[in-house]
């Protein structure tokens, strides 16, 4: 036996004033009854009052609130197994961890603004897998995709400019491993978010965009940055800026937003492009678009449940307030025997 709301048994709390004040009541209705002289005989001249009969009705009207508030805790005893089954679609997130996502652009750097993204996208999924992808010069799984939104939170949080030792931007690369995390045998039901400042040093973005398409990929782009441009810090180990990052001839190297290759991936799967904003509006707009595709059913789970059996106490407090409300507070007068 167990109770899925305990915090209902607060009721009893006020059930137990309530009876204080009661009995505190009825004492000092009989001590004023009293004063006008012997109680017994008082009664005995008012014959219709009967505080045993008060006292009665009082008691059913507790009793029926104490199982109410055993019944709004869910009295539950018994069980029995249920297949949970979920319905939803795999979607696989790719974050730019290159050292150009350091840009301050973006607060408080392009990087820790697109893992504030991906943290809003987890908060809001149900029901839906998720994998994660990072990706420089090249990329790798961070995690396979699973239903475990916590697990994708606290690898989603072991991911930094450190993660791969490759610099530099390969989007090619970061599709084309996206895509092996999802399901191969499936060629719908899948997303994927690519969350980048779009710069590509590697080229063959949009090839890798249109076999992804193949097998039944949607791409959404949500660029990190300014194409403005922004200065690359140099952090020393305590996070402090020393510097900005210089090319070969000594000149400030500048990152932009490269919003237009992303948006020719975005189209080439019938995605779409959004740029980042500081409200985080285009979350909004992606999980509009995710909300109106067709869902898969994904692996059911066997779980056990608990039986609600509230229906009895409950049961059990509408007869006791059925009762209290038929049995009367003054006795019934007795008739008088005529006499000839």
């Amino acid at each position: 036996m167990r109770f899925a709301e305990p915090i209902h048994f607060l009721i009893l709390l006020g059930v137990v004033l309530l009876g204080v004040f009661v009995i505190v009541a009825l004492r000092r209705k009989r001590k004023l009854m009293s004063r006008f002289g012997d109680l017994p005989l008082i009664m005995k001249n008012a014959p219709y009052i009967s505080f045993p009969r008060q006292a009665t009705k009082v008691i059913l009207l507790l009793a029926a609130l104490a199982l109410v508030s055993v019944s709004l805790a869910r009295l539950q005893f018994g069980t029995h197994l249920e297949l949970l089954k979920r319905e939803g679609i795999d979607i696989v997130v790719a974050l730019d961890v290159s050292n150009s996502m350091l840009a301050r652009d973006m607060k408080p750097n392009r990087l820790e603004k697109a893992i504030q993204e991906i943290r809003g996208i987890i908060d809001r999924l149900k029901g839906d897998r998720i994998g994660l992808v990072a990706f420089t010069g090249e990329a790798f799984i961070q995690c396979p995709l699973t239903l475990d939104y916590s697990a994708a939170g606290f690898l989603l949080g072991a991911m930094d400019n450190t993660s791969v030792s490759t610099q530099g931007t390969a989007l090619a690369a970061a599709v084309e491993m996206a895509s092996k995390a999802f399901d191969q045998k499936e060629k719908k039901h899948k997303v994927l978010l690519l969350l980048t400042d779009g710069e590509d040093h590697e080229g063959g973005a949009l090839e890798a965009a249109e076999e992804a398409r193949k097998e039944g990929i949607k791409i959404y782009t949500v660029g990190i940055g300014n194409p403005e441009g922004e200065p690359i810090p140099i952090l020393d180990r305590t996070g402090k800026q020393v510097g900005f990052r210089k090319d070969q001839n000594g000149e400030v190297i500048v990152t932009k937003l490269d919003d237009i290759t992303l948006q020719k991936i975005s189209l080439a799967t019938g995605g779409k492009f959004y740029h980042a904003t500081a409200g985080e509006i285009e979350l909004d707009r992606i999980f509009d678009e995710i909300s109106a595709m067709e869902k898969k059913e994904l692996e059911g789970t066997l779980v056990t449940r608990y039986d609600d059996r509230y229906q009895w106490p409950l049961l059990a407090a509408m007869l006791l307030m059925i009762g209290e409300f038929f049995l009367p507070e003054r006795k019934r007068p007795k008739r008088s025997v005529a006499h000839e």
